[in-house]
């Protein structure tokens, strides 16, 4: 197994619950922390990788400033940045790249981090490129032949950014595909990101309902609890129901795959259950599929039941590379009362509802619906500490004893995360979307 860089207890940071953002596998909502305290689940040994790069050829780590307005996130924190330098890893950060996640180059420098100054000097200068965001048009054009780039690429639908990296001849990976196998767990960038968003979408819910969550006793008399309705019930739904349900919600989740029904009630929440006629709803990776239109349709008309007489919805529901699935109609919101909160986590791909706009939060008759962008750019400082470890354990995985790109094709996270190698698109889904298989 790789040397590079070792992988920490997991009861160091807070583990992802299962995975989902987009009905995820069936993982128990408390696994996370069985998995954290019980040794046994920690990853297996990589097959032993095929260098791509000449024995001894220790790979320089360079991380860039991210240039998105509202990405406040790094991909690798100071703590990783000492473990990877006390491996003797030189580890490059551009200065001001950890400033919106609390993070000073001081902060990088004490624990062997040289700090660049400029951009492209930093690409420039490193092998492996570790970013959070995709790379703008002219960051590709900073990247040479040969170089390695791991970020959130979103392969799928970003089909000419996946073109565009191809033609320079980079090295790709993607953090959003890593492969939902148990070994690759503690890699699972999406799951640890989906923790984050579940859990900031209520709180978004309760800053805006003009509500208590709780069932109060006053002296005014008893106040009901806030009623919630969760849609989607993986990571992020599974991590919004906790959260719902610790602020003394009342709260139903619905979810096209029935095995996921036993966690969603040990949460404490009721499993609302809506007969499409289908058997088949996910795939063999765990996601949902696409529902067919008759599936949609009757889960609209339930959903559209129980939302008139929630509080709150949290959406959830999205499957990889696919707009998400329109679940709440403007018929449905204009039958919501007024002050009622819709929270759609899926905005960035169209919204499961039909009024949400991306990036705004507005209100329609009277109920508010807010569509936002990069939840867990929101939390900065664990989003970072949650994808700097995921970005260790994968380069334990990527890089060989001597440091070195080391890629080995029969493996299936190495299979399941690169896009890109030697001029050629080699990721089996984009290679489908884009209509080469």
């Amino acid at each position: 197994m790789s040397s590079a860089p070792p992988i920490d207890d997991p009861a160091d940071e807070t583990p992802p619950v299962a995975n989902e953002e987009e009905f995820a596998p069936e993982v128990d909502a408390e696994m996370p922390a069985a998995m954290a305290a019980d040794p046994s689940f920690a990853p297996e040994p990589a097959p032993e990788p095929i260098p791509a790069e000449p024995p001894g050829y220790r790979v320089v780590i360079g991380v860039p400033r991210e240039t998105d307005s509202i990405e406040k996130r790094v991909a690798l924190i100071p703590d990783t940045v000492k473990k990877l330098a006390a491996d003797g890893f030189t580890v490059l950060v551009e200065s001001g790249a950890g400033e919106s996640a609390f993070f000073s180059d001081e902060d990088y420098a004490n624990v062997g981090a040289k700090i660049v100054n400029g951009h492209q000097q930093l690409f420039d200068g490193a092998d492996l490129v570790v970013k959070v965001g995709k790379p703008t048009a002219e960051e590709i054009s900073f990247l040479r032949r040969g170089q390695a780039l791991i970020a959130f690429l979103q392969p799928m639908v970003n089909l000419d950014l996946i073109n565009a990296l191809n033609d320079r001849g980079v090295i790709a990976f993607s953090m959003d595909a890593i492969p939902r196998i148990s070994r690759a767990q503690y890699m699972d960038a999406l799951s640890s990101m989906a923790t984050i968003a579940g859990y900031k979408a209520v709180l978004m819910a309760a800053d805006a309902l003009p509500k208590f969550m709780p069932l109060l006793s006053t002296a005014a008399g008893n106040i009901p609890p806030a009623k919630v309705l969760v849609i989607g019930a993986g990571v992020a739904g599974l991590q919004a129901i906790a959260t719902a349900r610790r602020l003394g919600a009342v709260v139903e989740a619905y979810d096209t795959r029935p095995a996921v029904k036993e966690q969603v009630q040990s949460l404490g929440a009721r499993f609302v259950e809506i007969n499409t006629g289908a058997s088949d709803t996910q795939t063999a990776a765990g996601y949902a599929r696409e529902a067919t239109a008759e599936e949609l349709a009757a889960q609209q008309a339930e959903l559209a039941r129980r939302a008139a007489r929630s509080d709150v919805i949290i959406t959830t529901a999205a499957v990889p590379g696919r707009p998400a699935p329109r679940l709440i109609s403007a018929e449905t919101v204009e039958a919501m009362g007024p002050g009622s909160v819709i929270v759609d986590l899926a905005a960035e791909t169209g919204g499961n509802c039909e009024l949400t706009q991306p990036g705004q939060v507005i209100s329609h008759n009277g109920v508010t619906i807010i569509g936002p962008l990069n939840v867990p750019s929101l939390l900065p400082v664990h989003a970072s500490q949650m994808y700097a470890k995921n970005i260790q354990n994968l380069l334990g995985v990527l890089l060989d004893k001597n440091g070195a790109l080391a890629l080995n094709s029969d493996d299936e996270i190495v299979a399941g995360t690169i896009i890109t190698r030697g001029g050629e698109i080699v990721h089996a889904g984009t290679r489908s979307r884009m209509g080469m298989e």
